[in-house]
């Protein structure tokens, strides 16, 4: 019997640990590891080098480290890939999966906005070598050039929660990489590699740490594309930390009781905010989750200013609800027309719902609401 994705991932990374006798996964955090057979350590610094991968004991830290493997196959697991490889934040995975392709003569990315403001102020930028264009969904395929190496979205997107058809993309995309960020569905709600994504990232520091004390990145893919990946986060250096691949590892346990648990709150606080006078639009996904965006009719800094139970901070996926105003935070770095024409308005609010109970989630944000 295949077991559920719930039983995976309370088990994945884990299942050798009865054999080894220990309950709790091992937390190795050495930098270096020791060898008297320097011959040896040659020979797979070379197979490293040539394909990403290294069998057999670990070497230095930045090739590779033993806790940080366990999260990363679990989290391939669970989004149903041969392999993954983790970063040290979600910008760092980004980053990685564009020189991907820039290192093999393919620097032209087609992506749809709105994703993520960091990542759209990477692209827009060119900081990494790569030349960007904005398409629609449904002129991605006409946005396609000779060196197009990536097509990237995020969907549900951040923070309108805009869905696009991942399949409808790959379709068009034809021969050329599609890469997902799907950190806020995560794969409980949604696995695009089931679509024909090729690509699948996280900012781990969300739903997957899923507690606000850990940062990290993931990328979830084949094992091929694993090894350029690794060959471009030993060069570049954005290694992720043993400790937070611990804490990772043992975030996934728990990630569809809270995926669920908060989604279930939060399509119940949709609905009482579409009632809601001082709300002039709501937007939530057809793929449901935790996350919620809506647009005030007073003054979005208001409501900020006059939550009490809820978090006012940037970031989501915590086990406490976070709320935020996009356009001066997370989409701040982001042009003003662009992030307009985007559907990030000035009146936009995102909000990232936690565990806390339905009635008083909603007792805070209703004298939020009326505060603006």
């Amino acid at each position: 019997m295949t077991a559920t994705l719930r039983t995976r991932a309370v088990h994945a990374g884990r299942d050798d640990l009865t054999d080894l006798g220990v309950h709790a996964a091992p937390l190795d955090l050495s930098t270096t590891y020791p060898s008297r057979d320097s011959i040896e350590e040659a020979s797979r610094i070379d197979e490293f080098a040539a394909t990403g991968s290294l069998s057999g004991l670990p070497v230095y830290g930045r090739l590779s480290n033993p806790t940080v493997e366990r999260f990363e196959k679990a989290l391939a697991e669970l989004e149903g890939f041969e392999d993954a490889v983790a970063f040290a934040t979600g910008m760092a995975a980004v980053s990685a999966s564009l020189l991907a392709a820039v290192a093999q003569g393919k620097r032209h990315v087609v992506a749809v906005r709105p994703v993520y403001g960091c990542t759209d102020h990477m692209l827009t930028s060119g900081l990494l070598g790569t030349e960007v264009t904005w398409a629609d969904p449904a002129d991605v395929a006409s946005a396609l050039r000779p060196d197009t190496g990536l097509v990237l979205l995020e969907t549900p997107a951040n923070p309108t929660l805009r869905e696009v058809d991942i399949a409808e993309i790959v379709r068009a995309a034809g021969e050329v990489p599609v890469l997902v960020d799907n950190t806020f569905a995560t794969p409980v709600l949604q696995r695009p590699g089931r679509h024909g994504a090729r690509f699948v990232l996280h900012s781990a520091t969300k739903f997957l740490g899923g507690h606000g004390d850990v940062m990290g990145g993931v990328v979830a893919c084949s094992a091929e594309d694993a090894g350029m990946l690794r060959q471009i986060r030993f060069a570049t250096g954005g290694v992720l930390h043993p400790l937070a691949g611990y804490m990772l590892l043992r975030g996934l346990s728990t990630l569809p009781l809270r995926v669920n648990a908060a989604s279930a709150t939060a399509a119940e606080l949709v609905e009482r905010l579409r009632g809601h006078a001082n709300v002039s639009a709501v937007h939530y996904p057809a793929v449901g989750g935790p996350l919620i965006a809506f647009e005030v009719d007073g003054d979005p800094h208001a409501l900020i200013g006059a939550v009490r139970l809820i978090t006012p901070a940037v970031s989501l996926g915590s086990v406490d609800s976070l709320i935020q105003h996009p356009a001066s935070i997370s989409h701040r770095i982001v042009a003003e027309d662009d992030r307009r024409g985007a559907g990030v308005t000035d009146r936009l609010i995102r909000m990232s719902v936690g565990l806390e109970d339905v009635e008083d989630l909603w007792h805070d944000l209703d004298q939020a609401l009326k505060a603006c």
